[in-house]
């Protein structure tokens, strides 16, 4: 494992040509991003200083026990998230990741984050493992409505059904949706060069796809902080998304 931080120097621009040749050369290139990468776009991270579980405890707002003991509050928060997301702009390490796609024939990213960040930015393929933000769906019947940029009000998150609108999360205790995972571990398996971006690598099954399913692909972590996967990858650039993956575009 080779290991360089992004504030410069010999190591940090060795390595980052080694990870560019490795692009150039790859077929298949697989991206998983987490809450870090749009940090730098002001959206806190869930397990960072200040983030956004450090007021309530987990269960009380991304569970279905706990909305179903306080839809107000779930949906209040959710309501403060969706209104952040919206003040939100890409930076560079979603507009990076982008023109990266844009260069490569099979290019997939596959995201924990819910706030459409990676699409703004103009990237298509995107899985989003663990829904957005962009619409809620029925407990009930699973009928779908779109929401703008203030959510749901919170006198509409009964159903006429007699379900409640729930955001299109997937909630701690929840499995992923098997179309997005399936999408994500077959990228995962065949790509030539994984980049893991921004993601703090404990929450499971989506941590996996790092590691798990391709032992020939070139792993390459770029985080701030070390991780649970840092020694079982091929480079470590130790740096913010936005400070980093813009030195790893080829032209």
């Amino acid at each position: 494992m080779a290991e360089a931080d992004g504030t410069g120097g010999g190591t940090f621009q060795t390595l980052t040509a080694d990870v560019i040749a490795a692009l150039r050369q790859a077929k298949s290139v697989f991206v998983l991003t987490g809450s870090g990468t749009s940090a730098e776009s002001g959206l806190p991270t869930f397990r960072g200083v200040g983030g956004l579980w450090r007021t309530h405890r987990v269960e009380e707002l991304a569970s279905p026990e706990g909305f179903a003991r306080d839809p107000v509050l779930v949906w209040t928060w959710y309501n403060e998230r969706k209104a952040a997301h919206e003040r939100a702009q890409p930076n560079a390490g979603h507009d990076a990741l982008a023109q990266l796609e844009r260069s490569l024939r099979d290019f997939t990213l596959a995201t924990q984050n819910v706030d459409s960040l990676h699409q703004r930015a103009g990237s298509r393929n995107v899985v989003e493992l663990h829904g957005s933000l962009r619409e809620a769906r029925c407990t009930r019947c699973d009928a779908r409505r779109l929401f703008d940029a203030t959510g749901l009000p919170l006198d509409e998150i009964d159903h006429s059904c007699g379900g409640r609108w729930r955001p299109d999360i997937v909630w701690f205790g929840e499995s992923l949706p098997p179309a997005a995972w399936h999408q994500a571990q077959e990228a995962a398996a065949r790509a030539d060069v994984i980049l893991v971006v921004g993601t703090s690598a404990v929450v499971y099954p989506a941590a996996a796809l790092a590691t798990h399913y391709n032992d020939r692909a070139f792993v390459v972590e770029i985080n701030p902080d070390r991780t649970a996967i840092s020694e079982r990858v091929d480079c470590v650039l130790t740096g913010t998304a936005a400070g980093v993956l813009p030195h790893l575009l080829t032209n």
